[in-house]
């Protein structure tokens, strides 16, 4: 009797589901709230690798000789073990949530009393999975070149949730090409504009399709959809005296969540290096904002010798913003419009934001261009400024060294230097040392 009894309530406790975590998604509801998990889609989720080997920051002797080896290795570009946790694997973590709500969202109809949440999971669904597939594509591939990409290495294109399927690298090509149809489908289904901005919508998808297609160095259709984007959004925030700014001398100067933000996402720490008081700003780079510029104090704050970031749309000293914003849209229009010759309304573009950034009190002087030359150095240079920390300047340099600038990264050490040049393999980024050995995938 004692062993019917001890079996009988063995199966009871077995009955009783031990997580409520582990119901299966079955309606849209489920799937949306898979999709809303931010922790898992937007938050501390974007790759960094890239930035943290960008040149917007240095480390001083003191900073640099207090970190690991391995992070010594990350700073002066050059390969080093490393593995779980990682850019790698918080970047594919969205790409399978995304994949599993598409698959189970294929088995639900599609009715008239379900179609905007059908429409919703659909469209976001999609959206994530380009967005990560992009970012991912930016720091492992190499610069997109129309005559070698379909055979550089990317990333692994999953687009489904078995995780049984062998990992396989596509090409660059490939992969960027999937994202640029998933966005572009994902329009058919998005709202113009979120619920919140942790959620995508067709603003986001123009203005993902916009960053694509500029890294791609085509502005015809990087200026297409900029414009298209800012038809939806296009405030600005006036850096004298707006609701969204706590104030620029504040450690944390903006709102989460301002008006500029069209779609939010945090860059993934692990790599560490970019921790504000660890790295410092370039100093020829801080010294290129005027006096009169608001973003000088507004991004900036002294630390020691130097001066440390503190200008992220987070509203966290310690999480940098990697999302899209409407500033960035106007520098993508700009650029673009003024590659294609149409010089005053890349420079309408490039002062409408800088007018904005500039202390009110002292007569701003519009920027002018005497030619296409010009004109894309200048906004350039304040798309560096504007910018900065947004998991944003690994990719320009990669597609601005493709258009012949020639960047050459430096970093030196106590008189040692260690130099990147352009198109060097590095711009691949070295992937995980464990997810080589596990798939047996190539490595740069």
């Amino acid at each position: 009797m004692l062993c019917v009894l001890a079996i009988s309530g063995c199966k009871k406790y077995l009955d009783v589901k031990s997580d409520a975590k582990l119901v299966v998604p079955s309606t849209i509801s489920d799937l949306q709230g898979i999709l809303d998990d931010a922790s898992s889609m937007n938050l501390v989720r974007t790759p960094s690798y890239g930035d943290n080997s960008a040149d917007d920051y240095f480390l001083p002797k003191a900073n640099y000789d207090a970190v690991s080896v391995n992070m010594q290795a990350v700073y002066k570009r050059q390969r080093r073990e490393y593995r779980y946790a990682n850019d790698w694997s918080v970047s594919y973590l969205p790409i399978y949530n995304a994949n599993l709500c598409l698959e189970i969202l294929d088995e639900i109809e599609r009715t008239p009393l379900n179609g905007r949440e059908w429409d919703n999971v659909k469209g976001s669904g999609l959206f994530f999975r380009s967005y990560y597939i992009y970012l991912m594509t930016v720091n492992y591939g190499l610069a997109y070149d129309p005559a070698t990409s379909a055979n550089d290495l990317g990333v692994v294109l999953r687009l489904n949730s078995d995780f049984n399927v062998p990992s396989q690298r596509s090409s660059v090509e490939d992969c960027l090409e999937r994202a640029i149809s998933d966005t572009q489908a994902s329009l058919n289904f998005l709202p113009e504009t979120p619920l919140n901005q942790l959620r995508p919508s067709k603003a986001a998808g123009y203005a993902l399709l916009a960053r694509i297609y500029l890294y791609m160095n085509d502005y015809v259709n990087a200026t297409r959809y900029a414009d298209e984007c800012l038809r939806i959004r296009s405030q600005l925030m006036d850096f004298n005296n707006d609701s969204d700014i706590i104030g620029l001398d504040q450690n944390i100067p903006f709102r989460r969540f301002n008006k500029e933000t069209i779609f939010y996402t945090e860059m993934y720490s692990g790599f560490g290096m970019l921790n504000t008081t660890r790295a410092k700003i370039d100093t020829n780079l801080y010294a290129s904002y005027s006096v009169n510029d608001l973003r000088r104090r507004a991004y900036f704050r002294a630390n020691g010798l130097y001066q440390q970031f503190k200008g992220s749309y987070s509203s966290s000293s310690t999480t940098f913003f990697s999302g899209f914003a409407t500033d960035e849209l106007y520098l993508i229009r700009a650029e673009g419009r003024a590659y294609m010759g149409n010089l005053s309304g890349a420079m309408e573009d490039l002062n409408l934001l800088l007018k904005s950034r500039w202390r009110n009190t002292v007569p701003y002087v519009p920027v002018g261009a005497a030619n296409v030359r010009d004109a894309l150095t200048r906004i350039r240079i304040e798309r560096r400024k504007e910018l900065l920390m947004r998991n944003l300047r690994w990719a320009d340099i990669k597609r601005l060294n493709k258009d012949g600038e020639n960047i050459v990264l430096r970093r030196n050490i106590e008189g040692q230097v260690f130099d990147l040049l352009p198109n060097d393999p590095f711009y691949a980024l070295p992937l995980p040392d464990d997810i080589i050995q596990q798939t047996g995938m190539q490595q740069n």
